[in-house]
């Protein structure tokens, strides 16, 4: 039996160190640790860029949503009856940036007398802006073939349905609509 008590092999000086203990020198980061880090930051980063719009999303129906406003086109002599017509207007809802884009075209079709027919520009499709082509009596979006009859209902290509189309109303002689947002299925009836 020998007497020599046993030495603990961890608590001995580290012989490829000169003599140092790892546990005195200052740690250095590895490229794993630097490369884990890289990655949390980065999946940081796409976490908020998916996450941000999720949630205005979510509480954007506790945002008052923005008056729709009725808006002038002109006067009833500016669209004679039987035609259908482009005409332009100016977003009541609008920043001092937006500059030529606050201006919105539609298409005005005057059926007879105070009757009339206000149509978005946009192809119910994917939103194009269509043309209408008096000759043939179609409105047609280049962007699809998509195809309308003059008084908005589909008439071929891939749009799931006619143009949307304003509200309008005839105040003192000129045409109304009622603008503030894109007419939509969505868009309740006022």
């Amino acid at each position: 039996m020998n007497s020599e008590p046993e030495k603990d092999p961890a608590a001995a000086p580290c012989a490829c160190s000169g003599g140092e203990s790892n546990a005195e020198s200052p740690k250095k980061k590895t490229r794993r640790e630097f490369m884990l880090a890289l990655g949390f930051g980065l999946n940081a980063v796409a976490g908020a860029a998916v996450g941000i719009p999720i949630l205005g999303y979510l509480f954007s129906s506790l945002v008052k949503p923005h008056q729709l406003d009725w808006v002038s086109l002109g006067p009833i002599d500016k669209f004679p009856e039987g035609t259908t017509r482009l005409a332009e207007f100016v977003n009541p809802v609008r920043r001092s940036w937006d500059g030529k884009t606050a201006s919105i075209p539609c298409w005005v079709r005057r059926i007879q007398g105070e009757q009339f027919q206000v149509f978005a520009i946009n192809c119910a499709h994917l939103g194009c802006p269509v043309r209408w082509f008096q000759e043939s009596k179609l409105f047609l979006c280049p962007c699809h073939g998509g195809a309308y009859y003059e008084d908005g209902e589909r008439a071929a290509g891939p749009p799931p349905r006619g143009l949307f189309t304003y509200q309008f109303k005839v105040k003192n002689g000129d045409l109304m609509i009622l603008a503030g947002s894109l007419p939509t299925l969505a868009q309740p009836n006022i």
